[in-house]
């Protein structure tokens, strides 16, 4: 499973610097969006390879454009997806009414913090689209927030491998445990969350 996981990591890794090597400015854009689409292309590898590319400030810039453009398109794409799987779904039988309710209102509360902070986390960044689509949250805010995480995220890793030069790979291999602490924190929520939903379910049973 280890193996398994680690080629397809390598193929992704593979695929982002071939993009970039071929494509430039335009690999970054591509890659990027592919990556705010759901295709998990590994920024992590395509901001500090287009920045190697590049020896002037001026084209660093030029990178982190392209890299905070790239993910404003692809979250444009999953968000649109997750706003058409939202309508779809309002009258589904299999989706608790109560449960669509709350999904919109946290979303109202926290979606802000959750695509801003979303667009800087690994996993969470290629996916937070969907369900701030399908939440209904508004598009000027998602928009906004979106754009403001991604520049960020762009720029931290454009001038980490900039900085890094031919060490770049390091910033990989920081975000793979970073990754998976990420998962791992996903995972404990939804059981957090499914445990208090039973909870819940117990008490009013009773």
């Amino acid at each position: 499973m280890g193996v398994t996981r680690l080629s397809v990591l390598a193929s992704l890794g593979n695929m982002a610097t071939g993009l970039v090597h071929h494509a430039g400015l335009a690999g970054v854009l591509l890659g990027m969006t592919l990556e705010s689409a759901g295709i998990p292309i590994p920024s992590e590898v395509i901001m500090p390879v287009g920045a190697l590319m590049e020896h002037t400030i001026a084209g660093l810039v030029l990178v982190i454009l392209a890299g905070t453009a790239g993910n404003l398109v692809g979250s444009w794409i999953a968000y649109g997806i997750g706003a058409a799987l939202g309508v779809e779904w309002r009258g589904a039988r299999w989706l608790n009414r109560e449960h669509w309710e709350a999904a919109h209102a946290w979303f109202s509360r926290h979606g802000d913090a959750a695509v801003f902070f979303g667009r800087m986390l690994p996993v969470v960044r290629t996916y937070i689209s969907f369900p701030a689509g399908a939440a209904g949250m508004g598009p000027a805010r998602f928009t906004l927030y979106t754009v403001l995480g991604s520049v960020i995220w762009s720029a931290a890793l454009a001038v980490a491998g900039w900085l890094l030069g031919a060490h770049w790979q390091q910033i990989v291999h920081f975000f793979h445990g970073f990754t998976d602490l990420t998962v791992l924190a996903l995972i404990l929520a939804v059981v957090w969350l499914l445990m208090r939903r039973w909870r819940r379910g117990a008490a009013s049973r009773r």
